[in-house]
């Protein structure tokens, strides 16, 4: 008996559509765990690459040889952070603009931020990569989960209704085969749920670093533009 109720056993007897849900729930949870994994890498890459410049950009060092260190650093093929992608772009278009002449101070300033919106909407958006799929997962396998229970609780009515007198035996293995489908779908939201909560302050705690970077960094740009025309 208790060979017949294993778990292996109930699954691989479920009826056709059970076995799908199970299915799509364990592809649903592999591929948020590869996600979920994928993205901790991710965030933590940005987080340290976030501070390393930092200590960079306020030792003191020129503004031109950082720009010039990060250039060879793509030119290398290394990555670089999201904190220094939007310096990039936000010197570069500085320089350019200055260099190019007949272009206002505000000019020059409105270019370099937008240079910089650019930059950071790019960063955000390779930081919430993912995100809406486990959000996904999360709140639908559930739902997904509780449909394959409701076919298996259907069909172990519809197989007691075809018996003369009702008993566990009988009753039972729909039932717990049932079950299981609800198991799997609590079994892959959780660990989406949690991640994508986790993710998404992670997120909005590292963009908004980059956004007081980003209005720090126009403020010293700010001054170099307008100090030269005192």
């Amino acid at each position: 008996m208790q060979n017949e109720l294993s778990v292996w056993t109930l699954i691989f007897e479920a009826t056709i559509v059970v076995q799908l849900v199970m299915l799509i729930l364990l592809l649903a949870s592999i591929v948020s765990w590869v996600m979920i994994i994928q993205r901790l890498l991710v965030l933590n890459s940005a987080d340290q690459g976030m501070w390393n410049f930092e200590k960079r950009f306020w030792s003191g060092m020129d503004l031109s040889q950082l720009y010039r260190e990060g250039s060879n650093q793509q030119k290398d093929n290394k990555p670089t952070g999201g904190m220094e992608n939007i310096f990039r772009a936000g010197f570069k278009e500085f320089m350019r603009l200055r260099q190019q002449g007949g272009v206002s101070a505000e000019g020059i300033m409105a270019g370099a931020q937008r240079a910089m919106r650019v930059a950071y909407s790019r960063e955000e958006e390779k930081l919430e990569k993912h995100l809406p799929f486990l959000a996904t997962v999360g709140s639908v396998s559930p739902y997904i989960g509780l449909f394959g229970t409701v076919i298996g609780i259907m069909n172990s009515f519809i197989a007691l209704a075809g018996q003369g007198q009702a008993s566990l035996q009988v009753v039972a293995p729909a039932i717990a085969e049932a079950l299981i489908a609800t198991a799997m779908g609590l079994f892959a939201a959780i660990p989406a749920y949690v991640a994508y909560n986790r993710y998404s302050t992670r997120v909005d705690a590292i963009t908004g670093n980059y956004i007081t970077f980003t209005e720090e960094f126009a403020g010293i740009l700010h001054r170099q533009v307008f100090g030269n025309q005192k």
